[in-house]
């Protein structure tokens, strides 16, 4: 699209905004005539007062619309690709809340309309489709950011909050799935400011967790450690009463995602510790459950335990818990989850140089969930690894793969 002149981009991004010249136009405070002439090259754009206004209403960044736009590529296309990634970046970068405070705030969707979007998003992220949510997440957080300011001075306000913190919450996952770790901490900061105004400490807690694995993933291990045990300490269920199905299971991911930190550092006994925590909080929970969009039960433990296994570079425990763990516990996780393990026991068995079985877990990963494997830089890498190691022709299978993936030797 870069070859495009600046009027057929305004086009393109008022056709994927689903906008009317008209509406577009009225949003500008111009004629409709103009927008026409815009879009059709017979008027010039030449004043970049101009253009910013059209980028704010259009919501992308200006130099999209000036040709700095990163192509698409085909294979990508389930996946969030650059330009997704600003449309994300510009709604993050939005302040409504202080624009609500000088003026009229906009209008935003019903909260029942809201809670079913935000429900739908989560399944998304959790089967794994990461291009449909990524096209998606752009407005739902406009919408939830104009719902958040519509309903600040309200009997709603704690509701809207609550919708705003886990929406911030899956834009934070989704974008440290592709790579985008610094907007994946803005998303998690973000929840946890909002996840306080909406007076829910579960909320806030796993908010605490979306930080602690952006931190992870840009290198700040030891504050990723300890923003999971700090807050996790704080919602340990202590005293007399049977503590909430909810609370056992934000508790135990925290403790879960301290491990992770803890094993890239090499801390075994702090690994073991955390590990044992999560395991007897999913005891007392019976079970693998969804709570809070955790997926959260002793089937995710052990998962955990292969991940930290693989992390402390011990592919071989890893390998050994993956063949004992309970099946019918680990079919019936979701997609997400069980792609995202495959992904991790590939790299266990190239850590015992079974570079077979680690494209048979790539494969197998691919096909449960192919947004898992084809979009994350993690399995490019173990890809990657797997064909330099493989001797001779590598599978039909996986060098399809590798095809698809853009991967070379």
């Amino acid at each position: 699209m870069d070859e495009l002149p600046i009027g057929r981009r305004v086009a393109y991004w008022r056709g994927r905004r689903k906008m009317s010249q008209q509406v577009f136009a009225d949003r500008l405070g111009k004629s409709k005539s103009w927008v026409d002439k815009v879009e059709r090259g017979v008027r010039r754009l030449d004043k970049f007062s101009v253009v910013y206004d059209i980028a704010d209403v259009l919501q992308v960044d200006v130099t999209l619309l000036l040709g700095k736009e990163v192509e698409r590529k085909p294979e990508a296309q389930n996946c969030i690709d650059q330009v997704e990634v600003e449309e994300i970046r510009a709604a993050l970068e939005r302040y409504d809340q202080m624009s609500a405070f000088f003026q009229a705030v906009p209008h935003s969707p019903p909260l029942p309309e809201m809670r079913k979007a935000v429900s739908h998003a989560w399944l998304t992220y959790q089967h794994a489709k990461y291009g449909v949510l990524a096209r998606a997440l752009p407005k739902l957080l406009r919408d939830a950011q104009a719902a958040d300011s519509a309903h600040a001075n309200s009997d709603e306000a704690s509701h809207a909050a609550h919708l705003l913190g886990q929406v911030y919450q899956i834009a934070s996952s989704a974008l440290r799935k592709v790579g985008e770790h610094e907007l994946s901490w803005l998303a998690a900061d973000r929840s946890i400011a909002v996840s306080q105004r909406a007076g829910d400490q579960l909320l806030a807690g796993l908010a605490s967790y979306r930080v602690g694995s952006a931190l992870l993933a840009l290198g700040r291990v030891r504050p990723s450690l300890e923003v999971n045990v700090n807050i996790a300490n704080r919602l340990a269920p202590i005293g007399p009463e049977r503590p909430k199905a909810e609370q056992l299971s934000v508790y135990g991911m925290l403790l879960l995602n301290g491990a992770m930190a803890a094993a890239r550092i090499g801390d075994t006994a702090t690994v073991r510790d955390l590990i044992c925590g999560a395991e007897q909080a999913s005891l007392e929970l019976g079970g693998d459950f969804n709570y809070y969009w955790t997926s959260f039960g002793p089937t995710n433990v052990q998962l955990h335990r292969c991940a930290t296994a693989v992390d402390l570079g011990d592919g071989r425990l890893a390998v050994e818990t993956h063949l004992s763990m309970d099946k019918t516990g680990f079919q019936a996780m979701l997609p997400e989850r069980r792609a995202h393990h495959y992904l991790d026991i590939a790299r266990g068995y190239t850590q015992i140089g079974d570079v077979e079985k680690a494209g048979e877990m790539l494969l197998e990963g691919d096909r449960l969930a192919p947004s898992e494997i084809r979009c994350r830089p993690l399995a490019h890498e173990v890809l990657s690894d797997v064909l330099r190691r493989t001797r001779g022709t590598p599978p039909a299978p996986i060098a399809e793969l590798a095809e698809q993936m853009g991967v070379g030797v």
